[in-house]
């Protein structure tokens, strides 16, 4: 009856499809046919069914002012598509993260070694154990710039020297270029950048797991299983039997 009318219906929708075509075309959800009235209806230009690969889907669009789209990705293989997928998902969730806090800080470990330089000055002050536990937290943070160097087929020793004494010169943004594998005074002029709130979220992290792990005082082993228990009894058994055999 729908389709003698000129009207497109779709059945077994998702509810996340649903909620999404929601916010695309400013309709609204409704559970029964009776319930509907023209408040509830949503605008777009062009609904129709297309064939993509061996699939049907429904195309939504022209919609005025749409809250949701969706981007569809296409591959040779499902290898290609995660990896294509991946990277949509990186760049969308960098995008989003700079909307949230609108700041950048130099990437290549150029923030890394730039706070391990000012700990190592802070250290200076303190004194006690305190110290030594800032000085180690120092060289934790350096393992960065020494992977990315290590990566890039560099000397880690002599990249990491050098990034010390760029940073004590004042040059803040210097860092490793693993694409050119050398060490560049200023990363932001290379578009090497991190979003500032992905940056403090890393360190806070990789901080509350190394302090967990230092809490722990003890490890308990799980038992033996009974498996491994009596393969060893049959083995003992044997040894036994074959000296027996021997006397």
């Amino acid at each position: 009856y729908l389709a003698k009318k000129g009207i497109m219906a779709v059945r077994r929708v998702k509810r996340s499809d649903m909620e999404k075509l929601e916010k695309a075309t400013g309709g609204r959800i409704v559970t029964s046919i009776r319930d509907l009235s023209e408040r509830d209806l949503g605008e777009c230009g062009l609904v129709e069914e297309r064939r993509v690969g061996n699939d049907k889907m429904v195309f939504v669009e022209k919609c005025k002012n749409p809250k949701a789209t969706t981007i569809l990705l296409r591959g040779a293989n499902d290898m290609l598509l995660d990896e294509v997928e991946r990277s949509i998902n990186d760049a969308l969730h960098a995008v989003r993260n700079m909307l949230r806090e609108p700041k950048i800080v130099a990437g290549g470990g150029a923030v890394e070694v730039e706070l391990a330089l000012r700990l190592r000055k802070w250290a200076e002050t303190i004194s006690g154990r305190e110290q030594l536990a800032i000085l180690a937290f120092a060289d934790a943070l350096e393992e960065i710039p020494a992977v990315l160097a290590q990566t890039a087929g560099m000397d880690t020793l002599e990249a990491i020297m050098e990034l010390r004494r760029l940073h004590a010169e004042g040059k803040i943004h210097a860092g490793i270029d693993v694409m050119n594998s050398r060490i560049a005074e200023d990363m932001v002029a290379l578009n090497v950048v991190e979003p500032a709130i992905v940056k403090r979220q890393v360190l806070k992290s990789a901080t509350e797991a190394a302090t967990t792990i230092l809490k722990i005082d003890d490890v308990i082993a799980a038992a033996p299983k009974k498996e491994e228990e009596k393969k060893k009894e049959e083995k003992k058994e044997e040894e036994e039997e074959k000296e027996k055999s021997e006397l």
